[in-house]
């Protein structure tokens, strides 16, 4: 009897403490997940924390997640970042309206058309705003207008899609082989320009070459042909950040 009363003294009757501490890291981490994959009421949150510090250890000082929500800190991860314009916050119709207004401010309406279409917004600008014909050397004269279009696109995050079209006209000389060739020559021509020139992201920027084949209207007069032959700067919308088609 005596033998089997001292091996039974030998278990420890706080073992279960572990099993608890256990848990309560768990439901701790629990919480912690869940904030970081919702958007809370910051000083609600707050709130629970501060109580389950209460808890837990009887001390009612500052949490750690507050320390992370403090003035001047970093944002937690997780806690929602305002949107603004600077990291691609525009809505739709925001980007639309300030297009046009930047065109407006610096009279370039008559030369540049600001479109819609199911990819995002479009600068429009005219072949003989930037090119001399059959040419794919930026104009000086084009170059200021090109500097406003930059102030826009730094001023966002969006994807950029530079095409370029041309009439169906044919060419075929030591330089370009086609409208293809040329049309390609002209959206690269403007893509080095906002890359070397103004120092805009190339992993931003995407250029294609349409030539003769996604005409605005038929090519059958002088005035149709020169609607025709134009360079598209596409400001991709957040939902078409992908896509390429057009």
């Amino acid at each position: 009897m005596s033998k089997r009363k001292s091996k039974g003294s030998g278990i420890d009757p706080n073992a279960w403490l572990t099993t608890y501490s256990d848990t309560i890291t768990l439901l701790l981490t629990f919480f912690v997940l869940l904030y970081s994959f919702s958007t809370v009421d910051a000083e609600k949150f707050r709130s629970i924390a501060n109580a389950l510090q209460t808890v837990l250890s009887g001390n009612p000082s500052r949490t750690v997640l507050e320390l992370n929500m403090s003035d001047g800190d970093v944002p937690m991860i997780g806690m929602p970042v305002p949107m603004t314009k600077k990291n691609g916050g525009d809505s739709n119709d925001d980007m639309y309206e300030s297009m046009n207004a930047l065109l407006e401010e610096n009279n370039l309406k008559d030369v540049v058309d600001v479109r819609k279409d199911s990819r995002g917004y479009i600068f429009e600008l005219k072949d003989k705003i930037l090119f001399e014909t059959g040419q794919a050397y930026l104009k000086e004269d084009s170059k200021p207008i090109l500097d406003v279009i930059t102030k826009y696109i730094s001023s966002i995050k969006n994807q950029i899609i530079i095409e370029g079209h041309t009439d169906n006209v044919p060419i075929h000389n030591s330089k370009y082989y086609d409208n293809w060739d040329l049309s390609s020559a002209r959206a690269n021509t403007v893509a080095r320009y906002f890359i070397k020139v103004k120092g805009i992201t190339p992993q931003r920027i995407v250029t294609m070459g349409f030539g003769e084949y996604h005409p605005l209207v038929k090519n059958d007069t002088p005035e149709h042909r020169a609607m025709n032959r134009r360079v598209n700067i596409l400001i991709v919308t957040k939902n078409n950040q992908k896509d390429g088609d057009n």
